[in-house]
């Protein structure tokens, strides 16, 4: 059996509502514990505000909002998950993380077309484990993506 591995993604596994999504390991550089972020004004209401994370000021996006999946509830099982997307830190507020598995070509599905219109341009395949369905998403590109204009924002600020 040929085991080709370059195919296999490595991913951190995390809960939004009742569904569970999957983004690539390589983007996270830390999870920590929920912390109201500093709110900014005129921010779009995704982006819950800031932090400052040893000297760096990063932007905190409660991806709930994004995906428009009912009122955020924040509790100990909240995290932020800190990414480095294109050289900028984003903290990434979800309502638990699960786990970091390898998803094989077997494992991964496409994702289905939505239709015009619809932000399923973030979502690169379904990952199947046993019965539990991973959302994979591409979050380079929902963080650089128009709708939240982060790297664009931040790299005029640089």
């Amino acid at each position: 059996m040929d085991t080709n591995t370059t195919q296999d993604q490595e991913v951190l596994s995390f809960r939004l509502a009742k569904e569970e999504y999957a983004i690539s390991i390589l983007k996270v550089q830390e999870i920590r514990g929920y912390e109201e972020p500093t709110m900014l004004p005129g921010a779009p209401a995704c982006i819950k505000g800031i932090m400052n994370l040893r000297g760096s000021i990063v932007p905190i996006v409660d991806m709930r909002i994004l995906f428009k999946l009912g009122e955020p509830v924040y509790d100990h099982f909240t995290v932020v998950i800190v990414l480095n997307i294109k050289n900028h830190v984003i903290g990434m507020v979800v309502d638990s993380v699960s786990d970091v598995v390898t998803l094989t070509q077997d494992q991964l599905r496409p994702a289905p077309e939505m239709g015009v219109g619809a932000d399923g341009d973030y979502i690169t395949g379904l990952g199947t484990i046993g019965e539990r369905m991973l959302i994979v998403l591409d979050i380079d590109q929902l963080m650089s993506s128009e709708q939240l204009g982060l790297i664009t924002n931040l790299q005029k600020a640089a």
